[in-house]
């Protein structure tokens, strides 16, 4: 081998490694092909405040900051034993309402059964009362005649004393059996009408019953506005979170409406990035969009685009980008479609993808 050559072979040599070098370095600074934007960030969450309808003081908490929680999982209790004693009160009240409610609704459904029965029996009660009464005037109007006829006939002398003086007690035997029928049938009158006067005892009882009705409704939305309130009283996650933060100690007294514990939402997730300027314009609302992180390497989580910043702002420090030399980027949100198992946290660092080609297939971020 000439000198030449053995100089010539490791220059082309190193001469191609440096190009190969140099294409590598430009290949990946190309980053992702065009279609696909790359982006980072950490995952957050829609916050919710925990805090209770009325103002108490806190007895119990039952979670602490970094616990995850489900939804209607009890979080902390507020002193409720002054509600509790006022409910007890209230549910006595039911239940006396309730036993003199029975007794008036029995009473009734007899006097409505009784009542028909008692008037219709004194009716025809007072039917044989005029019959017997008509009856004996009847019988007194005859004794009564034949008493006069006797009087003539023993003025002439047809028919002797005695005979006049029976007719006569015939007669007054008569009118006392009038007067007595007459007697039965006013007895019997005022009994009707007392029999008729139950319908207006039926009409009172009802009355009654209807006062009690009202009185138990009453006791009753009592009873469960208390219960509503003793339930308020101890404070629930409205959904499955993370206690981002405890604001309250026990024994500290709330307002309403007095945050306790800060939760992040573990359905509500999403990750916020940061796209340059230069690219801004190829985004829009309801781009699909591609989640990974290096504690689920394995894993693609598919993301909604769902805000996008109207203002741009320099690149905040822990945000990576393709070009070092972009310094004013925007803020997007990429909402997760699902989080199963709960396994995605906030503060999570992540990488995302977003697609404004659909004609280009999904690739992992290069960085």
């Amino acid at each position: 081998m000439t000198f030449n050559a053995r100089i010539l072979i490791p220059t082309t040599i190193a001469l191609a490694l440096s190009g190969y070098l140099i294409w590598h370095q430009l290949a990946a600074r190309q980053g992702l092909p065009e279609g696909l934007i790359q982006a980072n960030g950490r995952l957050e969450g829609e916050h919710i405040a925990i805090a209770s309808k009325t103002p108490g003081r806190i007895i119990k908490l039952l979670v602490k900051e970094g616990d995850s929680v489900q939804a209607g999982q009890p979080m902390a209790q507020l002193d409720d034993s002054q509600l509790k004693a006022r409910a007890d009160q209230v549910a006595q009240t039911v239940a006396a309402v309730q036993a003199q409610l029975l007794a008036a609704q029995t009473a009734l459904d007899v006097a409505k059964q009784e009542v028909p029965l008692n008037i219709t029996a004194n009716q025809a009660q007072l039917v044989r009362a005029k019959a017997l009464t008509d009856k004996a005037l009847a019988a007194e109007q005859q004794a009564q005649r034949d008493a006069v006829r006797m009087r003539a006939l023993q003025e002439r002398g047809s028919v002797d004393r005695h005979k006049r003086e029976l007719a006569e007690l015939a007669a007054i035997a008569a009118q006392a059996d009038t007067t007595a029928a007459r007697t039965a049938q006013t007895q019997a009158e005022q009994t009707l009408l007392q029999a008729k006067l139950g319908n207006e005892r039926v009409q009172a009882k009802q009355a009654e019953i209807n006062a009690l009705a009202a009185q138990l409704a009453q006791a009753q939305a009592t009873q469960r506005e208390i219960g509503s309130v003793v339930d308020d009283l101890t404070l629930k996650a409205p959904a499955a979170g993370v206690v981002l933060s405890r604001i309250r100690d026990i024994g500290e007294v709330v307002a309403a409406g007095s945050p306790v514990f800060d939760v992040v939402d573990l359905n509500q997730l999403y990750l916020k990035v940061y796209v340059p300027e230069n690219q801004i314009g190829k985004v829009k609302l309801g781009l699909p969009a591609q989640i990974y992180t290096d504690a689920f390497p394995d894993a693609a989580f598919p993301a909604t685009l769902r805000y996008i910043a109207r203002r741009a702002e320099f690149t905040p420090k822990e945000v990576q980008t393709p070009d070092e030399r972009v310094k004013l980027v925007y803020a997007v949100k990429l909402y997760l479609g699902s989080n199963p198992k709960q396994q995605l946290t906030p503060g999570l660092p992540a990488d995302a993808v977003i697609r404004w080609n659909e004609q280009i297939a999904w690739q992992r971020p290069k960085w």
